[in-house]
């Protein structure tokens, strides 16, 4: 059974993923919060509850982190303010404050304003958010439809998965092309990525944007480079890897491309950048070898290198498998990067494959092994800079990645290219081989769902297993069944 303080938290992250205020936000201490973009809920390990979100408050456009707590006082209880991790809090946001107290600090000293809800909760809803929404079967979430849908038609609910997966998809797409606008206006401006402000100025909001705006390259192989890193990041490590891909971005790496040893100055500008190796040397000769060879050519890119450096703390290793280890990803992250620059346009070889064969199993099978990165080199024995492997690592990036990869990123991406350029027959195509793409990894909510649904035959279809996803983050787990058209249905 879940603890009423864990239950009222899941509560006030509904509350602010509907953003369904009946008046404007102010912070405690009078300042007006507009919301851009509310962020993405950071929910496996320890760290803020919303990562990348835009917020205006006062005068000041920022980006940054959301923490959400029941109270005021859980900011210093739960120890926020002596964790670095929460050093990119820009907005802490609580249910009950006592003593009206406008700020929290942050570990660096950095005071970071609090909005309480409350004042714009009515009580009722305030009493609601103890309640538990499912409860469990070893280890299986058991739905409160469980014992009801089977009397809906199996076509029936197939649909509604259909709609839910075709609903999280232009979601993405949608994510993608604001991203894309960005770059596209970075690139104009000839400015560097914003850092910690987002301080996009308001050009960038009323301007409209053109095909003609995105004909440069480069920002589509940025594009697609951010996104390959995000999703080599799982959920644990996606928001570092995507920062990564960011701050050592494309044009930076092009300075080197010509270089024989490219591979290897990618690689230590990667980990370098990533905060990652090791300090000390470490009592095992082939590891300090790697680290001294990496290191030789870091002392030569950071003399032209002017962006920043990730904290180390930012990583999860712990319960990670260590194939999924953020140095394993960032190792095949390097040889992506690689071929996105120097073999002939990736992306334009992308887009040729997608464009010439008709065949969608053959289709399939020829993007996914584009995206399969066989190990080498020091990786191919280590986990980690102070861990050797048990046995030899065969992939950097294996199939299901890539299956991955292929789903949420390059089935997205294409969309994305062919509607800004008018080509709605390939459009077209992307969406039907979406709809036909099936993958072969596990994902919990998927088992759960399905199996609740009677659909376990729809799991391994990516549109259904994606719309099974959509409905349990935005309803089930929510509690909002008489919201969802399953449970508009059977109670």
């Amino acid at each position: 059974m879940s603890s009423p303080a864990l239950n009222t938290e899941k509560g006030l992250y509904e509350i602010w993923e509907l953003q369904q205020f009946e008046h404007e936000l102010f912070t405690v201490s009078g300042e007006k919060v507009t919301v851009y973009d509310k962020g993405e809920r950071f929910n496996d390990l320890a760290g803020p509850d919303y990562k990348n979100a835009k917020l205006k408050i006062g005068n000041f456009n920022l980006a940054g982190d959301i923490e959400i707590d029941k109270d005021f006082s859980n900011w210093k209880t739960h120890g926020h303010n002596i964790n670095s991790k929460y050093n990119g809090v820009i907005l802490h946001i609580c249910l009950f404050n006592k003593l009206n107290q406008s700020y929290v600090y942050s570990k660096e000293g950095r005071k970071i304003p609090t909005l309480c809800l409350s004042s714009y909760l009515k009580n009722d809803k305030i009493k609601q958010l103890t309640e538990e929404t499912f409860e469990k079967d070893n280890g299986n979430l058991v739905f409160k439809c469980s014992d009801y849908n089977s009397s809906i038609a199996i076509k029936i609910k197939e649909n509604i998965l259909k709609e839910k997966g075709l609903l999280r998809y232009n979601k993405k797409c949608k994510r993608l092309f604001e991203r894309l606008k960005e770059l596209a206006f970075i690139k104009e401006l000839q400015i560097n990525e914003p850092k910690i402000s987002y301080d996009l100025n308001e050009n960038f909001n009323k301007k409209n944007f053109t095909a003609d705006d995105f004909n440069d390259s480069i920002i589509w192989q940025q594009q697609i480079y951010e996104m390959i890193f995000e999703a080599l990041g799982y959920s644990q490590n996606k928001n570092p890897m995507m920062k990564l891909a960011q701050f050592v971005n494309l044009e930076f790496l092009k300075k080197f491309c010509h270089e024989k040893d490219f591979l290897n100055i990618i690689e230590s500008t990667l980990f370098n950048v990533a905060g990652i190796i090791p300090k000390k040397l470490i009592n095992d000769e082939e590891i300090n070898n790697y680290i001294n060879e990496i290191n030789s050519y870091w002392d030569n890119i950071k003399r032209i290198y002017d962006g920043e450096q990730i904290n180390e703390i930012e990583w999860y290793f712990f319960k990670l498998r260590p194939q999924n280890f953020p140095t394993i990803r960032i190792a095949g992250g390097a040889r992506l990067a690689k071929m996105i620059l120097d073999e002939n346009d990736f992306v334009s070889k992308i887009l040729k494959v997608f464009s010439e064969v008709n065949n969608p199993k053959v289709l399939v099978n020829i993007l996914r092994s584009m995206f399969v990165i066989k190990s080498e080199g020091f990786w191919k024995y280590h986990y980690a800079f102070n861990q050797p492997a048990n046995s030899e690592i065969n992939f950097f990036v294996g199939i299901s990645r890539a299956d991955e990869i292929l789903a949420n990123v390059v089935f997205p991406f294409l969309s994305v290219y062919f509607d800004v350029f008018g080509k709605k027959d390939l459009s077209r195509k992307v969406l039907q081989i979406y709809g036909m793409f099936e993958q072969k990894t596990e994902n919990k909510i998927v088992h759960d769902v399905s199996k609740n649904l009677g659909l376990e035959f729809l799991a391994k279809k990516t549109l259904y297993s994606q719309g099974m996803i959509e409905l349990f983050r935005n309803y089930c787990s929510k509690n909002r069944c008489l919201e969802c058209e399953i449970g508009k249905m059977v109670f």
